[in-house]
Parts: C-alpha cells; structure tokens; sequence
C-alpha cells in the first residue's frame, strides 16, 4: 500500500495537505521537515501525521521531493502537540505556527553550514613586514590589543568598537592570521546572596513545587531582590538534572542579566533574541535541545524552543506587552509559557512589580499561588513619589523648573538622574507658524515626528522619512514651529543646562547598533553624576544603584486613550520607570509632571499604591465583563479602501451575530487611526463571559471569511486575547 504524509506548508491556508511518500524511503517520522511542491513552487513543511488513506484520490496527489532530517526530526513530539494546540486555540494556520518555532536557517532546504569559531593572533612573521602607517591608528590600536590577549575573536573585536573594515586590512596586509580560538578559563560561579525571610519562602514555596505543575505570581516590588530567587530556584532545578527557562521583556534587559546568569551559572546559559545572527541561533537552539545547554535565557520566541528536559519556566516583567506577539500568529509568549509548564509538569513562576490583572485575577481564582516581596532588598527604601501640578507654569522644553532644580541640586550631591519621557524624536508635531500647515504622513492618518540631528522628518508608525524642510512647502514662510518635547529635544536641553554632566539619551534611536545598549549601561554603571533620558526601555528591569532622582515628563497622554487597559498599563509604567530610583543606599524621588493632579489613577498609585489600585480596576473590568473577568478575541481586516474592509467585515459579522448565544459580536469599526501605510483598518470585537462559546463564534467567523470572494490585496487576522482592540 502506498504511504501517505499528512504536511503542514507555510501558508495562510488554515489546512493541511497530503503527499505521497517514496516506497524505497526510510519510513517517515512526524515533526520533520521535506521539501514539497506547492503550488508552482517548493516549500519546506513539516510531516505532522502518516497516513493509510487521503481524501484526495492518489492519482492527484504529488510526491514529497526530499527528506530534509537524517538523525531526528526537526521539531520533537512535545513542540508539535504545542504548535497544533496553539493553531486551534489562536486560530492560525498550523504551518505558519510550525515555521516560527524553527530557527530561520532551517526554514530553508539547504543544510546549514557548521559555525566555525575563529580568532585571529599575530602573524609570527610580522617583523618582515612594512610597519603601518602612521596615520593607521586604529589598525595600530588593534594590533596593539592583539598583541596584549595573544588572540582575539571577531566577537570580541567588534565589542572593543572595531570595525570589521579595520580587521580586513590587517588581515590582507598579513598583518594577522587566522587561528582556533582557545577557551578562555571558565570563571568561578559567583556565590548566592544571603536571602531575606520573603525571599526565602518565595524560593522553598517553587523549589517545593518542582516535579509537578504548579503557577506561581511572585509580585514583589522594584528592588526587592527577585533574580535572586529566580536563580536560587534555578541552581536547585539544575541540580535535578533539568533546564530553565527565563523570558525577559526587551532584548535591551538581555546583556546585563545575561551577564548576571553566567556570573553565577559559568557556561550553563544560552541566549536567544533578535540580536543574534542566524547561526548563532541556531547553535544555541540545537545546544538547547540537545541538553547541551540547561539554562535559556530569552525573549518572546525563546518559549518556542526545543527542550530536553525542561524543569522551571520564569517569566520576568509578567505584565509586558513584549510577550504578545503583535502581528502573523498573534500568541502570548506568557501564556504559552503556562501551557509548556503544564505539558513539561513543571512549575511556572510569573513575576512583576507591578503583575497584570490578568494574573492577579487568576490567583485570586485560585489558579496562582500568590507570593509577595513587599520589601527592598538590603536597605534599599521605596521612592517618595511626588505629583507636580504644572498648570499654568512656564515649562522649558517641557521641563517645569522645579524639575530642573531638581535635577541641579541631585547632580551637585554627585548623584545621577532619569527624565522619563516616553516619545523619541525631537519633537512630535512640525508646523507653519504663518499658515498652520503640519507634516502629515502621506501613508497614514499620523503626524510625522521630527529627528533634528539626522534633519528627517519620520512617521513612527509606518517609518516613512523625508527631509527635514527649511520652509513651509504650502506658504514657503521659514517660521516653522517644533510643538512639544522628544527624547532627543530633551537631551539638548538638559546640555544646554548642564553643560558639565554626561546626558545618556537611551531610545530605539540611539540603540539600534549591535552593542550600543550594552556600551551606554556600561557608562551609567560606573556611577559618575549625569542624567539619563530616556523611554520605556529605561523602565524595564534595569538596576541603576546610583540614580535617586526619577522625573516624569508627560504621563497624561496615556489616562484618556479609548482603550480599556490604558489605565493599567499607565499604572505599570509609571511605577516601573518610578522604581529605578533609591535602588541603592540613598533614598530615592520621583517627581511627576502632570496637568491633571486630581486624576483618580494619579491619585490612587500615590497614595494606595499598586494592589489597591489594580483591585479597582478588577472590580470595573468585572461589571463591564471585560478582560480578564471576560473573554475576547478581535477579527481584523486591512485593505486598499475602508469601504473594502469594512464590506468584508459586515458579511462575516451578519454571519456570526447571534449564531453562538451568549457571545457578542460588536462592529464592524474602523480603528481609531485608520489609514496606516496606505492601508486602512477595520475590526470586529467578539466578547463573551465563556471561552468555548467565544471560540464556536471565531469558528463561524473564520469559515465565513474564508468563503468570501475579495480581492487579492485584502488582509484578514484573528487575535485571540488581544491586547489591543485596533
């Protein structure tokens, strides 16, 4: 009988398709990867079932062209029960969700070439050679560091600021050769710290949990010490013989932890986020799986890896929406996590300083154990928080000047500050003061953000650019007003003020180099009094033991957005960037600018502080059975023309309103911002009190869309749990 294969393809096809399998190959194995046709083209999917029958008639059916994996399938057992769980529960084709969990070289046919390490050392012959150039410096400074380690790899070349055009000139001059790295030492593990009484029963209430599944909310405050319970449970985890997994928000949190994982865990640690190369990925992953590798330290995509034998999952900053993956198949990485912990029967320990309602309603569902550090670690003090009314002041550069004599007095004591300001970019608005014209981006209803030093304008949504102009193209006039503050306006500004301290502006802008966040969080750490400018990437886990003054620009833009989590996530970003101050010995401020001093949300993380003010949020999500008292889920839809999306849109809801009772089905509404990249958005809103009847109702939706006739340049999306309706 002729064997079939059931193949997941990467497309957007929400189904898969069967192959015929060669007689004279090897038998084939669910989770690995062959090169099939599909369509008018050769694609690499993954065999997800075998087969004795197909509904296709086997004279229709085409061959699998090649077997890509002789040891072992690509993808084991546990990550394809994972990928086709979630393809039922996001309601994503399964071949796009299979492909994302791969590294990218093994997307493709070819097989990936092995990694060769190489370092270069002096060429023993240089003494033959005609001496460098005076002008040469670099080269000569390079030489000179070769000199000094005897041998240096390309890694470690670039991170001492050498570019890899000053190492092929050396190279082709013969200056240096090629040789095989030698291993440094590996360095002795840094002892644990002594812990408090809370953090002594946060690390036995998970440690004792190892073995079985088990959910834990560690809610402790900024500065309360809680890496150090994650690598006290880890140390006991890997003493069973399992590995870790540790997801962090932002690949900027990742050269400092990364640093302070391997301090304690020598040649233990794997990473895996965006700012590896394709190859280094890939080793890490294989390293990973194999069980090479125990502990995994990433960002979102690291909770698709291949584990051997996973034993803990750790989920730092719980509440960050880093974790939800925003376009294609739109997963929660923290939710994932829970799910990967309950097939692994392993405990999961979700962490923040400021948890989501989400968790914080699930422990009080009985779901979560609950642990609490309510204190700092050492004799670190919680920060005074301070609201300033700046209505009817004179601001500089947005700036109130009791701000600014704040931030004279703190660097005077020899202390460093943070002014939080989350807008990059010089200023958000360029206008005509002669005739009120405003840069608009052409391709979206936005206006375009001004970055003075580069002399572009930018569109921050769809990252269209254009030159900065010197005039008004509609009147021609030259008085062109820059409307409101940036990081980037704010940096000059505090130069201008302080022209003797170092100002660190730390944005996407000034961070978009291989090694650039790394090199600035070395400057701040070495404790010199300055001030640091900054976005949300300051806020995010960052241990500054120096800064003890906080100042909040602008924090009113995010307590009147439409969207029902704004004031949460206003919350949690405030008190996050606002624990940056007072981590050390010295007490901490944080002062906060606002034209709405008696705004409840102000008012209550002042005074109440973060539970009680998270408990009245519950207690409003509940009446209006809102997420997480309720259950969600947006069918989007972008096309050349609203009225298209929005058509497409009114088919599929007249379809699925009431079909499923209990559920509602709201829209269609185009998004608050409807045009973005020359496309416009709609969206329906699917709300009901049960997840299975939410679920029938996006199955009606989606066979609804599916049947449709439109055109080809029309888009649709399912986003189940989103975090944004638009």
């Amino acid at each position: 009988m002729q064997k079939l294969v059931t193949v997941a393809n990467p497309s957007p096809l929400r189904k898969q398709f069967d192959y015929l399998w060669p007689e004279s190959w090897p038998a084939p194995r669910p989770g690995e990867r062959v090169l099939v046709p599909f369509g008018n083209r050769r694609v690499v999917g993954l065999v997800t079932a075998i087969r004795r029958h197909s509904d296709v008639d086997a004279s229709k059916l085409k061959a699998v062209v090649q077997r890509l994996d002789d040891d072992q399938p690509a993808i084991g057992k546990d990550l394809l029960d994972l990928a086709q769980w979630s393809a039922r529960y996001y309601h994503h084709p399964l071949g796009e969700c299979l492909q994302q969990m791969l590294p990218v070289l093994l997307r493709r046919a070819e097989t990936p070439k092995a990694a060769t390490l190489t370092a270069w050392q002096l060429n023993p012959e240089i003494a033959d050679l005609p001496p460098l150039s005076k002008r040469a410096h670099q080269q000569q400074a390079l030489l000179a560091a070769v000199t000094e380690h005897g041998q240096l790899s390309k890694r470690q070349i670039k991170a001492m600021g050498y570019t890899g055009d000053i190492l092929n000139k050396l190279i082709r001059g013969k200056y240096l050769q090629a040789c095989t790295p030698i291993p440094p030492p590996p360095p002795t593990a840094d002892r644990p710290l002594t812990l408090n009484e809370e953090q002594h029963c946060a690390v036995q209430a998970v440690v004792g949990g190892l073995g079985a599944f088990n959910r834990f909310l560690l809610e402790g405050v900024t500065g309360s010490g809680k890496t150090e319970v994650y690598l006290q449970v880890i140390a006991e985890c890997l003493q069973r013989g399992d590995q870790a997994l540790v997801l962090i928000p932002e690949i900027g949190l990742t050269p400092q932890t990364l640093a302070r994982f391997e301090r304690r865990f020598p040649g233990q640690v794997s990473a895996l986020h965006s700012g590896l190369s394709d190859s280094e990925r890939l080793n890490n992953w294989q390293a990973i799986r194999t069980g090479e590798r125990q502990i995994v330290l990433g960002t979102r995509s690291a909770v698709l890896s291949d584990f051997a034998r996973l034993g803990v999952i750790i989920v730092d900053e719980e509440h960050d929406p880093s974790y939800k993956q925003q376009d294609g198949w739109h997963y929660s990485a923290r939710d994932i996590a829970v799910k990967r912990a309950a097939d692994w029967q392993c405990p999961v320990l979700l962490a923040s300083a400021t948890p989501s309602l989400d968790s914080l309603y699930n422990t009080q569902a009985g779901r979560y154990q609950h642990l609490k550090l309510v204190n700092r670690a050492g004799q670190a003090q919680a920060p005074t928080l301070r609201l300033l009314d700046i209505r009817q002041q004179t601001l500089e550069q947005g700036l109130s000047p009791l701000v600014i004599d704040q931030l004279s007095d703190n660097l005077r004591q020899g202390n460093q500050s943070l002014v939080f300001l989350n807008r990059r970019g010089f200023a958000p608005l360029l206008q005509c003061h002669s005739c009120g014209w405003m840069a608009d981006c052409d391709a979206c209803d936005a206006r375009m953000t001004v970055h003075f030093r580069r002399r572009e304008l930018r569109c921050h949504h769809c990252d269209a650019r254009k030159a900065l102009p010197t005039h008004c193209p509609q009147c021609g006039n030259t008085s062109l007003i820059y409307d409101g503050p940036g990081t980037e306006r704010l940096e000059l500004a505090l130069q201008q003020h302080f022209p003797e301290a170092p100002v660190i502006r730390i944005d996407r802008d000034t961070t978009s180099n291989k090694g650039s966040m790394t090199n600035l969080l070395t400057d701040i750490q070495q404790g010199a009094p300055g001030i640091l400018v900054g976005t949300q990437m300051l806020a995010k886990g960052h241990h500054f033991p120096d800064v003890t003054l906080v100042a909040v620009v602008d924090i009113d833009g995010g307590l009147f957005s439409p969207d029902f989590r704004a004031a949460e996530r206003c919350g949690q970003l405030l008190l996050q960037v606002a624990g940056r101050a007072g981590r050390g010995d010295k007490p901490g401020t944080v002062l906060i600018q606002t034209h709405c001093p008696e705004h409840p949300v102000l008012l209550d993380l002042v005074q109440r502080g973060y539970s009680e003010f998270a408990q009245a949020l519950l207690g409003e999500r509940k009446l209006l059975n809102l997420p997480p008292c309720g259950y969600m889920a947006v069918m989007r839809c972008d096309a050349r023309q609203l009225d298209q999306a929005m058509q497409f849109l009114q088919q599929v809801s007249h379809h699925a309103n009431g079909a499923v009772p209990g559920c509602d089905v709201i829209g269609p509404l185009p998004a608050a911002m409807a045009r973005r990249a020359g496309r416009y958005r709609a969206s329906i809103i699917f709300q009901s009190s049960q997840r299975q009847r939410l679920h029938q109702a996006l199955d009606l939706a989606i066979a609804q869309g599916e049947r449709q006739r439109r055109k080809a340049d029309l888009r649709w999306s399912v986003d189940v749990d989103p975090l944004e309706v638009f």
